[in-house]
């Protein structure tokens, strides 16, 4: 008698699963954030999407005509909800706390995927994620800073002017940098670098 594991152990890599509806639409967006972060933009194929959901390219393309439809879904369903800001008492532990988050989520495989959408795609193409990537990362990431910065200044740690575009850019656009340029997986001791001698020294009182 053949059991289901010895079954599973003998199907070829690539054959199809027999799931329908919602299980086999799971198996295509995860297999979808995966190809984008090992592969890239420019090397995901709607093929290639179907041999990692162990489905036919048939049933990709019956529900995502294009590429920029399945990785918009893709991102869309597998982005966290950033939707709280850290309290821990004080500006740097709440700033240092935040960063860890943002980071977490950097570098989880929804956020490597956006990231290799972000640095491949052209003009066009990256026009289609446009919507997307302001309502579910920068709006969302924008209001847990400015909630961070208005309790300071609530406690008095922060300049009543802190709270404007130029600071509430600089964590991210460090962040997003180094990663990009320099490699950098922003492990714990470069973050408290970062809020220490960066953003403390930005926003506390007594700084124009």
């Amino acid at each position: 008698m053949v059991t289901s594991r010895s079954t599973a152990a003998a199907r070829p890599e690539g054959a199809s699963l027999r799931r329908r509806g919602p299980v086999l639409e799971r198996a295509i967006l995860e297999a979808t954030l995966e190809q984008l972060g090992s592969v890239g933009w420019n090397g995901l194929t709607m093929e290639g999407v179907a041999v990692g959901a162990q489905t036919g390219k048939a049933a990709v393309y019956r529900r995502w005509p294009s590429k920029e439809d399945l990785v918009a879904d893709a991102l869309q369903a597998g982005l966290p909800t950033l939707d709280e800001a850290p309290d821990r008492g004080g500006v740097r532990e709440d700033l240092y706390a935040l960063c860890l988050r943002v980071r977490d989520v950097m570098f989880s495989k929804p956020g490597q995927a956006l990231r290799s959408v972000l640095h491949e795609c052209d003009a066009e193409s990256a026009e289609r994620f446009h919507e997307l990537i302001v309502k579910g990362v920068t709006e969302p990431s924008t209001r847990l800073f400015q909630g961070v910065l208005r309790r300071g200044i609530a406690r008095g740690e922060v300049r009543a002017d802190a709270i404007d575009d130029l600071v509430l850019d600089v964590v991210p656009a460090l962040m997003m940098y180094r990663s990009k340029v320099c490699g950098s997986e922003w492990p714990d001791h470069e973050i408290a670098d970062m809020v220490d001698r960066v953003m403390v020294p930005l926003i506390r009182i007594g700084k124009v």
